[in-house]
Formats: structure tokens, C-alpha cells, sequence
């Protein structure tokens, strides 16, 4: 019988537990991860309890540790949906000399979406492009925002990173894909979730992963963390 025993109530011991568990998993069902890619593969599983994200999570050379190092140096970070913003850590950021923006929500992107006949993570998009240069940009949930980031990489924009999990069934996959080889033409960081996985908890997740480790404590499973 499965012992149902309530074994932790604080965060910390919690999350030290979970993190152990998955680990655990892993390694009976065989699974070595690539130690460059690990963080981020463990806090996504953490976050969703879904381990087909091992096989889905798709890096381009170097991502991680690139948007580590941006991150480490205060790069912003652009998410496509105010739950992506309010789940990226606030502390590590704070230590990090970072922000991060959602332009969603700004009248001015609705009021453009409206007379160009789109959508507003299209002109967030746009307006991030020109309001954040070279930042890290985490879309989980639109995705007319990353063929609007792979239009404004066709026309001179680079960002740091782009952390792609849209997830849903239209137009997902296919906006994955297109922002997956523009990110190789132009030798862009990605970090893509292939396929209709994803969405806002998982890029806030990706996020925080980055941002654990560059701020140089971590993650909250370490003790010590306040974050």
C-alpha cells in the first residue's frame, strides 16, 4: 500500500523532496540529462509533474549557460502574459540587478492590435524589440508573439534568449518550429518545448531555473534561499 504520510509542510522541505523524487524517477526510467541542460529540465518536470519533457525540451548549443550569463549581467526579461511575469522570481532578479516586463496590458498595445487588425502579443512584440534590446524574452502561452519575434529578428533584432512553450493546439507547433530555425539562421539562444506543451507556468519555470544559478544560490531547494 502506497503510504499516503504527510512527510513536510514547509516550502523548503517540500520542494528539497520534490526535487529528490524526480531525480529518483530519472534515474529509474534511465534518463541521464545532459548536466549543461538539467536545471532547467528538473524545475520544468517540478513544475508540471510531467516527464515528457525530457524528450520535448529542445536546447540550441549553449543555451542555458547564455542565458545564465545574460541574466547574471541584468539582462531584461519580456514574457507574452502577466502569469509568466508574476511567476518569475522576484528575489533572484532583485539580486541579479534585473526586471521583467509584460506590455500585454498597455492600452497603447491594445489600442494598435485594434487598428492593425491583430493580436496584442504581436504589437508587444514589437514594442519589446524597441524598448528591451538584446533581451530574454519567455513567451508561454501566443503564438503570433514568436512569429512577431522571428519578423523582428528578420529585421536586425537579436535577442538574448528566447524561451519558446507556447502551449494549445493552433498554430503552436508550427510557430515552434518556424521560431525554432529562425533562431538557428540567426544563431539566437532558444530553449523550445516542441509540440502543444507548455505554457505560462512552464516559462516562468525556465525562467527561474536561469536565474537560480546565476544569481549564485541556486535554487529554493538549496537551504539558505529566501527567495
Amino acid at each position: 500500500m502506497q503510504d499516503r504520510t504527510i512527510k513536510h509542510t514547509l516550502p523548503g522541505d517540500i520542494e528539497r523532496s520534490s526535487m529528490a523524487i524526480i531525480c529518483q524517477e530519472l534515474e529509474q526510467r534511465g534518463i541521464v540529462l545532459p548536466e549543461e541542460n538539467a536545471a532547467v529540465v528538473r524545475r520544468v518536470i517540478h513544475t508540471t509533474a510531467d516527464f515528457d519533457y525530457v524528450k520535448h525540451l529542445r536546447f540550441t548549443p549553449d543555451a542555458v549557460a547564455l542565458g545564465e550569463a545574460a541574466l547574471g549581467a541584468g539582462t531584461p526579461i519580456v514574457t507574452d502574459t502577466n502569469m509568466a511575469l508574476a511567476g518569475v522570481s522576484k528575489a533572484a532578479l532583485e539580486r541579479l540587478g534585473g526586471k521583467a516586463y509584460c506590455f500585454m496590458a498597455d492600452p497603447e498595445v491594445a489600442q494598435a492590435a485594434r487598428n492593425e487588425g491583430t493580436t496584442r502579443a504581436v504589437v508587444s512584440m514589437k514594442k519589446a524589440a524597441q524598448a528591451v534590446p538584446n533581451g530574454v524574452f519567455a513567451i508561454g502561452n501566443a503564438p503570433t508573439a514568436l512569429f512577431s519575434l522571428c519578423q523582428e529578428m528578420e529585421r536586425g533584432y537579436r535577442p538574448a534568449l528566447v524561451i519558446a512553450v507556447p502551449v494549445g493546439f493552433v498554430n503552436v507547433v508550427e510557430s515552434k518550429e518556424r521560431l525554432w530555425d529562425c533562431c538557428y539562421r540567426w544563431q539566437v539562444p532558444a530553449i523550445v518545448a516542441m509540440g502543444r506543451k507548455g505554457g505560462s507556468n512552464v516559462a516562468a519555470a525556465i525562467c527561474n531555473a536561469l536565474l537560480y544559478t546565476a544569481a549564485g544560490t541556486l535554487d529554493p531547494a538549496d537551504r539558505g534561499w529566501q527567495g
